[in-house]
């Protein structure tokens, strides 16, 4: 295979809404290049780019597939990822490692949310952003609707390159830049280059105009030659495009039917020639403070953007070139944590057919096996010049389920797949909740959490249960309350003796200083379950030594870890112990801890016990005419509705939500808005729950 330099390197990531034709886009590139001698198709299962067997099965992409194509001396490196924001984590490592976003519309739809939601994650990155307006021949396609979209969604920064026109029922395409007519025969493929025809012209050269005039807004010397001659050569617009690209400012559009075969070639060199490689764009800073130029002659820094574990084949790692350049059986020393890892392979990647390579330029894409120690989001680096590239911050979890294994015996089994699953994805997260006693698996959504259960039993061998997680309450006071209990044990020799009197308060930050006692000692204990427990010591007399009251406060704490309400966590309570008895023999720290957690456990149940659940801030981005649906079913959720905003054809709604009535939330909300709304949701507060609702939870307990 060709080795080529970084300035004929292009990495390109196709993103877009669900159904918009990305991999058939994709799967047209390699046919038009001569990679592939055949087109696939989703519907017959058999392109390139959806290989496993869930998108098979499925009928949309669900991961981030590499791919690769050659066109005129120049090699584009594609990564075509899913539609559905379930699986943004694919999403977010792609657009992290491609030089230009190529944002692809269906004609019919415009620009849907799930545009909407990608776009901004592009917009944070500042990504150079061209634009494909897919499927023109439909006969219910709206181009300009979809343009109109574009600029809504962009600016006016948005300018068309082309245009799709019909003329005695043949599909052309309008070329403004390079003022020219493609038309295509039924099968698209080549098409015939023809003047534009003179009903058009006008607009053509409207257009053309405009797209000379945005050209050179971007480029001094530009600039000045527009104004001495009124217009600009070809190149020279194109250079004036690459300078907006690489801005930010410029947005090219492009139109193309790509299951027809029309305008991929055209797209195709507009990629070569005008579209920003690795070369152009401004260096990374590192996490050192560095800056990582893209020169080959830099020390070799490789990004780990994707890993994959495949049953047949095991681990593949996939790379980008940041710097240097890479021979096979390179080692290189991994950031993180400093193991060094042997590159004894080399591969470019299409789907799952790899293709063996002896080196890999910089800006490059491509893939090693079996590295020991790194994982996604790791560096690794020459081992003279250590350096960390920046992170992708992928985002948190909306949804989480509790999951054990369905056999108790594939316990491990079930924990190594998932780690696995985590390696692959890193939105999928997976902890231990030892207050819940529930191992927890956070992940994106309803439809990413069946893949990650097809993914356990068709690719793992394990079958997984899931269930709704416990939702971790916390328990508190109301009022006031004092206890006492005595200690006697006797048991042949030396035997247990405390006795305890105590007083509890609800505490709160600023509160006065307990009344009626000789306080002598004042501790207050932040606890790891958040909320404080602020612990007196108002003995007089020497009726209790001090010696055991850490043995009372221990005794408090471990009743306050597992609350008599619920068995939940006890926060902000203040304890103040005044009173007790001792033996010269028989007391101990044993004796006074038990005696301290049984009195501390007898005031909090007269001191109007009261349960409190996690309150989450939710925010829910619904088009105009479904705020509505969205509202009532908020409501019914127990939600406070905190504000309204409005942005652009969007309400954005912000409720405080108990996270009792997620459950289920991210289907629900999918099934109202046909998929056009997005949420996210954070902890805010502890909040007490409904009287009704903690009498049905304490029954429940009561029952266990």
């Amino acid at each position: 295979m060709k080795v080529y330099d970084d300035k004929h390197i292009k990495n390109i990531v196709f993103v877009g809404a669900h159904n918009s034709g990305k991999t058939t886009l994709a799967e047209t590139m390699l046919f038009e290049a001569g990679l592939i001698n055949r087109r696939g198709t989703v519907e017959n299962k058999n392109t390139v780019a959806d290989y496993h067997e869930i998108e098979q099965e499925r009928g949309n992409s669900v991961f981030a597939t590499p791919l690769h194509t050659e066109w005129r001396n120049y090699k584009i490196n594609i990564i075509d990822t899913p539609g559905l924001d379930d699986f943004i984590g694919e999403i977010f490592s792609s657009i992290r490692v491609a030089d230009t976003v190529v944002t692809v519309l269906n004609a019919q739809q415009g620009v849907e949310i799930g545009t909407e939601i990608i776009w901004n994650y592009i917009d944070r990155y500042n990504k150079p952003t061209l634009f494909v307006v897919n499927q023109i021949d439909h006969m219910n396609a709206d181009f300009e609707k979809s343009f109109r979209d574009i600029k809504g969604l962009v600016g006016n920064n948005a300018i068309k390159i082309q245009y799709p026109l019909v003329i005695d029922g043949a599909q052309c395409i309008v070329d403004v830049l390079k003022m020219k007519l493609y038309k295509f025969g039924p099968e698209g493929g080549k098409p015939e280059k023809l003047p534009i025809p003179d009903d058009q012209k006008a607009l053509a050269d409207e257009l053309h105009n405009e797209l000379v005039e945005k050209a050179a807004e971007n480029d001094e010397e530009l600039l000045e030659l527009f104004f001495e001659k009124g217009t600009l050569t070809e190149d020279e617009m194109r250079r004036g495009i690459k300078a907006g690209m690489l801005h930010h400012e410029l947005f090219p559009v492009f139109c193309v039917s790509a299951l027809q075969d029309m305008g991929s070639g055209r797209l195709m060199g507009f990629i070569d020639n005008v579209a920003p490689a690795a070369a152009d764009l401004k260096p990374e800073q590192s996490v050192e403070g560095e800056e990582v130029l893209p020169k080959s002659d830099a020390p070799t820094t490789l990004f780990v953007f994707k890993t994959v574990h495949m049953p047949s084949v095991g681990k593949i790692t996939f790379f980008k070139v940041k710097s240097g350049s890479l021979k096979a059986n390179d080692k290189l020393v991994n950031s993180r944590n400093g193991e060094v890892e042997t590159l004894n392979q080399l591969f470019i990647m299409d789907g799952k057919q790899r293709s063996p390579v002896n080196q890999l330029a910089v800006g490059d894409i491509g893939a090693t096996l079996k590295l020991k120690f790194t994982e996604t989001n790791d560096t690794l680096h020459h081992e003279d010049h250590k350096v960390t590239i920046k992170p992708i911050a992928y985002p948190q979890p909306r949804i989480k389920k509790a999951v054990s294994p369905v056999k108790q015996s594939e316990d491990e089994k079930l924990s190594e797949a998932l780690r696995k699953i985590h390696s692959q994805d890193p939105t999928v997260v997976v902890e231990y909740s030892t207050e819940l006693k529930q191992q927890l698996l956070g992940c994106q959504g309803e439809l990413h959490l069946s893949t990650i259960e097809w993914a356990l039993e068709h690719l793992f061998g394990v079958k997984a249960h899931f269930e709704s997680p416990k939702i971790p309450y916390r328990e508190t006071i109301r009022r006031s309350s004092a206890a006492s209990y005595r200690h006697k044990k006797q048991s042949g020799g030396a035997g247990q003796f405390a006795e305890v009197h105590l007083k509890i308060e609800p505490w709160q930050e600023g509160m006065p200083e307990p009344d009626g006692f000789n306080i002598r000692g004042k501790e207050e204990v932040n606890l790891p379950w958040g909320g404080k427990l602020v612990f007196y010591n108002c003995i007089v007399g020497g009726v209790i030594d001090l010696r055991f009251l850490p043995s009372i406060k221990k005794g408090v704490l471990e009743v306050m870890e597992s609350g008599p309400l619920t068995g939940s966590y006890i926060r902000d309570v203040r304890v103040m112990v005044y009173d007790g008895k001792m033996h010269t023999v028989d007391s101990n720290d044993i004796s006074f801890k038990i005696a301290g957690a049984h009195a501390f456990k007898a005031a909090f149940m007269n001191a109007g016990p009261k349960l409190l659940e996690p309150i989450h801030e939710l925010t829910v981005k619904v088009p105009e005419d479904m705020v509505g649906n969205v509202m009532t079913d908020l409501q019914s959720r127990r939600s406070l509705i905190l504000g309204i905003d409005s942005t652009d054809n969007y309400q954005i709604l912000k409720s405080a939500t108990p996270e009792a009535e997620l459950y289920g939330y991210s289907t629900n909300l999918r099934s109202l808005t046909q998929g056009k709304a997005t949420f996210k949701s954070a902890f805010s507060s502890y909040e007490p729950v409904p009287e009704n609702i903690q009498q049905t939870l304490v029954k429940e307990m009561e029952a266990v």
